[in-house]
């Protein structure tokens, strides 16, 4: 099975039929980026700390997974030399738009980050992948080529689902599913999936997500968690996501 070819499918229905992480920024938002003021997220709810940055300008970033015209074009305005790879259509089409409209340099990649990154050993300073890696089986592969194309003293920033969320229904109210949540080794699960038109999604552990990025050789810097943002969960102040700054050990 194609897993990820059905991923960027489903993705691209729910960027035609609005979804929020599909919806680009506007003029307005690019205007205010042009005086300083801005902020981007890499989960729900809240702001990435602009310390987690470091120097944006003339940085060479790489927004990893992060299409749907929402953070690229605002790094760009901050100066930044963006590179976009995402597997979605729809989510790229949005970054290409936005650039032509503000006028901004955004180099679009399609790529499917289950495989070798295309482009060469320490080609950026910075990374910036939102939450995204549910969509992949083996988060530890993805961590390996982020070292590999950052350069020593180069930055992960990145947002992780911690799990939680696979193991309610939709509504947030029961207990339904077993952890790891993994369709491809779950008939049942796989066809929840497709019937709920929620593409083929995993869970990992801390162990994969912030385990991995050390295992792959990364340097943890720095560390937060955020709520769904709404829902029951997020009422109760329940964490599903965490978001980490990492560093590739080396001179900066």
């Amino acid at each position: 099975m194609d897993y990820t070819q059905i991923n960027a499918d489903t993705i691209d229905r729910w960027v035609q039929e609005g979804w929020e992480w599909g919806k680009p920024v506007t003029r307005e938002e690019c205007a205010r980026a042009r005086e300083g003021i801005w902020n981007v997220v890499l989960t729900p709810t809240k702001p990435v700390p602009k310390a987690w940055f470091g120097e944006i300008q003339g940085s060479r970033l790489l927004g990893l997974a992060a299409g749907g015209g929402q953070q690229m074009p605002l790094f760009a305005i901050a100066g930044a030399q963006c590179t976009l790879m995402d597997y979605s259509p729809r989510q790229l089409e949005s970054d290409r738009m936005v650039a032509r409209r503000e006028g901004l340099e955004i180099e679009i990649v399609r790529g499917d980050m289950t495989r070798r990154f295309p482009f060469p050993d320490a080609s950026f300073d910075l990374i910036f992948h939102p939450v995204s890696n549910c969509y992949v089986e083996d988060v530890e592969h993805v961590w390996r080529e982020c070292f590999r194309v950052l350069r020593p003293g180069g930055r992960l920033l990145a947002g992780l689902d911690n799990g939680v969320n696979f193991a309610y229904d939709n509504d947030e109210t029961a207990l339904t599913n077993k952890l790891p949540f993994n369709p491809l080794k779950d008939k049942a699960l796989l066809e929840q999936c497709m019937r709920d038109d929620d593409g083929i999604q995993f869970s990992h552990t801390i162990g994969e997500q912030i385990g991995g990025q050390l295992r792959a050789g990364f340097v943890l810097r720095d560390v937060y968690d955020d709520t769904n943002g709404t829902g029951p969960l997020h009422d109760h102040g329940v964490p599903t996501f965490w978001a980490t700054f990492a560093e590739k050990p080396g001179c900066v």
